[in-house]
């Protein structure tokens, strides 16, 4: 049975996508070879990249909040306002750039340089399965708006 690959498109929520990958590096970490490094240094390298990850995603969630806007990634089509200001001047994504920092940050604490694959594969299906359609319905209701938008910000960094 094959799947079509549009019908996967914002099924499933972006938090949930990152604690599936999270389990999955956790189980790369059980049986690839794990970096030696002292565990205070891990945890604080985990903590400061976790908690830059948080202050990403707290400061898109506010900025929305602020616009009086939809935070509900499943329903881009909600969407009342086009948001540019706050995070949005760095990156069009804060919450998934947040995220990816979490899932950075969770490998550095299971010191496995294999479990870095599973950001990888997260950038990749929140690319294709979450931002593109988002990004297809911003378009149809900001047009050049949202055109000039993504033109000066980048997608993630």
């Amino acid at each position: 049975m094959i799947i079509r690959m549009q019908a996967l498109e914002l099924k499933i929520p972006p938090p949930a996508v990152a604690v599936l990958i999270a389990g999955a590096m956790w189980g790369i970490s059980l049986v690839a070879p794990l970096l030696e490094a002292p565990m205070f240094i891990r945890v604080a390298a985990a903590l400061a990249i976790a908690l830059a990850g948080g202050g990403f995603s707290l400061a898109g969630v506010i900025s929305f909040r602020r616009a009086r806007t939809t935070v509900n990634p499943m329903k881009p089509e909600t969407t009342s306002s086009l948001v540019c200001s706050g995070i949005y001047r760095v990156t069009r994504n804060p919450m998934y750039v947040g995220l990816l920092f979490v899932l950075v940050a969770w490998a550095v604490f299971l010191s496995s340089a294999w479990a870095l694959l599973g950001s990888l594969a997260f950038v990749l299906y929140i690319n294709r399965f979450q931002i593109a359609p988002e990004e297809r319905v911003l378009s149809a209701m900001f047009g050049t708006g949202y055109s000039a938008y993504i033109s000066r910000v980048r997608r993630w960094l």
